[in-house]
């Protein structure tokens, strides 16, 4: 992995290294490239980022839809050779920063039960759990926990 990684904004360009990330991480229910295209299209409402290398590779992204009081986070994942780096932190600040100068009081977020590093992050920036989602994602019948931040309580 580069030393050097920077956040963005998504570009169209990136559209096949975000589903090829999706495909490997989320095998089961990986966004298609049309999916990625239609948050790519409802800017300004949605806001995504990438964390690139210095020599072009896309390491992870993230993206928020702005939905006013209430924002939410869509989707968020960094590439098996970048975990463990801070980029999930890194990736999640940003997120948070566009929530916050979106004005909105709330960021909402799902995440699977079984995702212990994804739920670790969320719990120590002060996300709380606020309902579960019985048997969300399939196939596995695994929960969706439902968790919110909300931001004016986290001096943000």
């Amino acid at each position: 992995m580069s030393a050097t990684m920077t956040l963005r904004d998504l570009r169209w360009t990136d559209v096949d290294a975000v589903v090829a990330l999706e495909t490997s991480l989320f095998p089961d229910d990986a966004w298609t490239a049309a999916s990625v295209w239609a948050e790519l299209a409802a800017r300004p409402r949605r806001s995504y980022v990438v964390v690139e290398s210095s020599d072009g590779e896309l390491a992870g992204y993230g993206g928020v839809d702005l939905g006013g009081e209430v924002a939410d986070i869509m989707t968020m994942a960094v590439a098996p050779h970048a975990q463990g780096h801070g980029l999930g932190r890194r990736l999640l600040d940003e997120l948070v920063a566009r929530a916050v100068a979106d004005h909105a009081a709330y960021l909402m977020l799902e995440v699977r039960a079984d995702n212990g590093p994804a739920r670790k992050l969320y719990d120590s920036t002060g996300f709380e759990t606020i309902s579960v989602r019985k048997r969300y994602y399939q196939p596995g019948d695994v929960d969706a926990i439902i968790m919110r931040l909300k931001l004016q309580e986290v001096g943000r």
